[in-house]
């Protein structure tokens, strides 16, 4: 799918559907929040969300008080329905519309986080312009955390084929540099409880 394709997708997503109407809505993204946590970040720490959406991760660092967060989404409709749920307190976020494989970071981050992004992008080139990305805003020394279905997960989401991941897969797909830290199986209940199996892998870059 192209830059554009994705872009016109996720908006039409968002702007039909509320924000407990779609698999991926946790009210508490406790497996982030306790792997950023892992990181050693600290309230100043430059911390990106990746595909954030609607997503209430950011609520949840701007309440453990990190000041330093940035959220990117395709869809300027989910950032909006998230500027609009945190009120005043999105002012103190950096929100970015962009597609991630074609992003240019103005600054470096010490954690990157990902929850269900890359495991939309399939095709070689894609998942190349997105490690090329994470290379240009990830600090030397800092975290890469990525959540995507698990091998035993779905197929799809969204009506879009996704690619499932194992740490392993990940991590050759990072290529040298990168060091898995950490990497754990989460079983996410969507709002209607159905099951769907996920896999987090945490990496710290080593050059």
């Amino acid at each position: 799918m192209t830059s554009s394709g994705r872009a016109a997708h996720w908006q039409a997503v968002y702007e039909s559907k509320g924000e407990r109407e779609v698999s991926w809505f946790q009210e508490s993204p406790s497996p982030s929040i306790e792997l950023i946590a892992l990181t050693g970040a600290g309230p100043t720490s430059a911390i990106v969300d990746i595909g954030g959406g609607t997503s209430r991760l950011v609520d949840a660092l701007l309440s453990a008080g990190y000041t330093g967060v940035t959220v990117l989404d395709l869809s300027n409709a989910a950032l909006a329905a998230s500027r609009a749920r945190l009120g005043a307190a999105s002012d103190g976020v950096d929100w970015i519309v962009a597609d991630v494989t074609a992003w240019q970071p103005k600054r470096t981050y010490d954690v990157w986080h990902d929850r269900a992004a890359f495991h939309f992008l399939s095709a070689p080139e894609e998942q190349a312009a997105y490690v090329g990305c994470i290379r240009r805003a990830v600090k030397i020394g800092g975290h890469v955390i990525i959540g995507t279905f698990a091998v035993d997960g779905p197929e799809k989401c969204s009506g879009l084929p996704v690619t499932r991941h194992s740490a392993d897969s990940i991590a050759a797909l990072l290529g040298a540099g990168f060091k898995l830290t950490d990497h754990r199986r989460h079983q996410h209940a969507t709002p209607w409880q159905s099951v769907q199996n996920f896999q987090f892998s945490s990496f710290i870059r080593m050059s």
